[in-house]
């Protein structure tokens, strides 16, 4: 697989027919540059590398940059992404550089794939966007197509990344495309996202920049294209079905606070309510992390002069089940006849879901925090976790020693696959299942849920 066939083709404004476009793309003709190299964004240029066979990926960490030049991964638990890194760079359709703007200049379709983060106000925070599009822009060329993965607030391509564009560029909006696709795409199940599990939205700020990101993106992917009217569209799509799952949990979460009040299993009842083909309420659990679901929210209450009630209320609920869970943690000590002053509780699994290493917006933290604050001494194992510098209150314990240490109650709050032959009755404490991971009922001892009866 080589990097390039031909001459250097633009996808924007072309007249070559739809074939001669696609063939440019598929046989390298069309070089690409990924900006971005994290847990999405080098899934994303390992599979642009696949089908163009010219991609260069960029990030301002050189040690990513060392790594993936040297054909090896950084990202963990991605199913079959070392592999195709490695095969990618072996042929060389693929290499990483920290040098955006050379980049850039090399590029012919530029795909942002930074994240989005929030201020300390929860406003969202474009500048890395921002610095990238500038980056971009010193090396566009006219021809060249745009497109933003990266989940932004909508607007931002049509009212922030087109006009800053033309601005470093000095190129006329018009004399180059860019196009809203934003990534769909769950982490531990990349490369198949992007292949295809869900259909691909893309909408551009004009008609032919919506025409050429359909085409390469019906390339990338094996499902259907969905072509919005406009970018603000394709923004908003990603915007709202983010929105929609941290109402959905919230509500999860409000009705599992009424179990003890009601003495019911509020899961069997979501479970059964479930059933009915108009009902789709989610689980409840002791918090929402990560980098998109507690974050896009703020893409619209943070960026626009709506009423957003809805909104902040679902976020205040979910943000509020950490200490929902130690509350049902204290009960369960209070119920088990535990009085000594420090109670020792086993935290298993910190970060903010199985099998990913992160702790962003992880509830691990602040379970461990205000456990810690009213007095427990607070044990956490993590076999995925190795920067623990987040978790002060938190001691560190490993596999093989979990089971010699006394505890009084563990908590399940995130559960990675290497926790599923863990010896739970070894632990002779009551457990909180924060996730309903556990086989209750080839447990010994008490095991109880959030949303489930409280002892």
């Amino acid at each position: 697989m080589s990097r390039s066939t031909g001459e250097r083709v633009r996808p924007y404004g072309s007249s070559a027919d739809e074939t001669a476009q696609r063939a440019a793309f598929t046989d390298g003709n069309v070089p690409v540059a990924v900006y971005g190299l994290g847990k999405m964004g080098l899934p994303l240029a390992a599979v642009y590398a696949a089908v163009s066979g010219n991609t260069t990926g960029v990030d301002v960490d050189e040690t990513v940059v060392r790594t993936i030049n040297d054909g090896e991964c950084h990202i963990k638990r991605e199913p079959g992404l070392s592999e195709l890194v490695s095969e990618m760079v072996d042929a060389g359709a693929f290499r990483a550089t920290s040098n955006a703007e050379a980049a850039a200049a090399e590029a012919a379709v530029h795909v942002l794939m930074v994240p989005t983060l929030l201020t300390d106000d929860r406003e969202p925070d474009l500048s890395m966007l921002l610095s990238a599009v500038r980056d971009v822009g010193a090396g566009l060329s006219a021809g060249d197509l745009v497109i933003v993965e990266s989940t932004v607030p909508p607007r931002t391509t049509v009212d922030r990344v087109l006009p800053l564009l033309a601005e470093t560029s000095g190129l006329d909006p018009g004399t180059f495309g860019v196009a809203a696709c934003p990534e769909r795409t769950v982490s531990g199940e990349a490369l198949a996202d992007i292949r295809g599990t869900h259909p691909k939205v893309v909408g551009g700020v004009d008609d032919d920049s919506t025409r050429a990101a359909a085409l390469i993106y019906d390339e990338i992917s094996d499902n259907e294209v969905i072509e919005t009217v406009d970018s603000t569209a394709a923004e908003a799509v990603k915007v709202f079905e983010g929105v929609y799952r941290d109402v959905n949990i919230a509500l999860a979460n409000q009705l599992a606070t009424y179990a003890r009040s009601m003495d019911v299993d509020v899961n069997e009842a979501i479970d059964v309510a479930n059933t009915q083909p108009f009902c789709d309420l989610h689980t409840p659990g002791p918090g929402v992390g990560g980098h998109c679901i507690p974050v896009y929210p703020y893409f619209l209450t943070g960026a626009f002069d709506v009423d957003g009630s809805l909104l902040t209320t679902a976020r205040e609920v979910n943000d509020g089940m950490p200490e929902y869970t130690v509350s049902m943690v204290r009960h369960v000590l209070d119920v088990h006849g535990v009085d000594r002053p420090d109670p020792h509780v086993l935290l298993v699994g910190m970060t903010y879901k199985a099998n990913i290493e992160e702790l962003r917006n992880a509830p691990a933290v602040p379970i461990a925090r205000s456990l810690s604050e009213g007095g427990a001494t607070v044990l956490g194992i993590d076999p995925l976790l190795d920067d623990w510098s987040e978790l002060d209150d938190v001691e560190r314990v490993t596999l093989p020693e979990v089971y010699g240490r006394d505890v009084d109650a563990v908590v399940v709050v995130t559960p990675h696959d290497e926790f599923a032959d863990l010896e739970w009755d070894a632990f002779d404490a009551p457990i909180l299942d924060g996730r309903r991971a556990i086989d209750a009922d080839a447990v010994d001892g008490p095991v109880y849920s959030i949303g489930g009866r409280w002892p």
